[in-house]
């Protein structure tokens, strides 16, 4: 059992299947005290009763303060789980674009908005954010997706370094591919880049209470990103090329 999430008030959000199911299992059975959250009530409602928990259905921008009262009036942990995974280029809809903010970084930023200020008066909190590996690389065929990928995980690094001296954690989890119904959703790219390393959820969670124990920022379910991401840092034209020669590939494909 991990010490630092027993009796923890716990907050996951899209966690009607997927990653978000995953962890919120993962923390009831580490001894936590969960709120499911997730835009499908009914999906919410059913990993909530699987598992003992609370459920919380609706926009992960807006139940902070009720899943709080749920959790008695404090919350230890908040998951930033839910994610749009949006395809296209640089001509998607203006309206894509906007989703795609909203859901990937600005329901982060209203939580912490939230979370804060309690956290800093008490000294202690943590705060979960998935991201994925496009938020520290990039994925083909889905511009919207990576931008606001890298927000997320800037956001996240923000809040690490600006309040870890105060008693606030920060995990960026950065997976490749998933098996959920996010990556069915990813289409040829993903059957390309992200189907033939895919991962179970449970493994995500896995990495993370690892990561918690250890008391690491960054989340790697699929360790070899980190040396994609020491390439793309040391040598940005040498990745970019090799991420061409991907992209090409796809390309032929369609």
């Amino acid at each position: 059992m991990v010490e630092a999430v027993q009796d923890a008030g716990v907050v996951v959000t899209g966690a009607g299947g997927g990653i978000g199911a995953a962890l919120a299992r993962r923390f009831a059975a580490e001894g936590a005290r969960v709120v499911v959250n997730d835009l499908d009530a009914a999906k919410a409602k059913a990993v909530a009763e699987e598992i003992g928990a609370i459920a919380v259905p609706g926009d992960a921008s807006t139940i902070v303060a009720e899943a709080r009262d749920a959790l008695g009036g404090t919350i230890d942990v908040y998951c930033a789980n839910a994610g749009l995974p949006s395809a296209g280029s640089e001509s998607a809809d203006e309206k894509v674009w906007a989703l795609a903010w909203d859901v990937n970084v600005m329901a982060h930023v209203r939580a912490a908005q939230e979370l804060l200020p309690a956290w800093l008066e008490r000294g202690s909190g943590r705060f979960v954010s998935t991201v994925s590996a496009a938020g520290v690389l990039t994925m083909i065929g889905a511009a919207p997706y990576s931008v606001t990928k890298h927000g997320a995980y800037a956001f996240a690094e923000w809040l690490s370094l600006t309040y870890r001296h105060r008693g606030v954690k920060v995990h960026a989890i950065c997976p490749q591919g998933v098996r959920t119904d996010m990556l069915d959703a990813t289409g040829s790219a993903g059957d390309l880049v992200l189907q033939p390393t895919a991962i179970e959820p449970e493994a995500v969670a896995d990495a993370l209470f690892a990561g918690i124990e250890e008391d690491r920022f960054l989340i790697l379910p699929h360790p070899e990103v980190a040396g994609y991401y020491q390439v793309r840092a040391a040598e940005p034209d040498r990745w970019l090329t090799n991420m061409n020669h991907i992209q090409q590939k796809w390309e032929a494909t369609r």
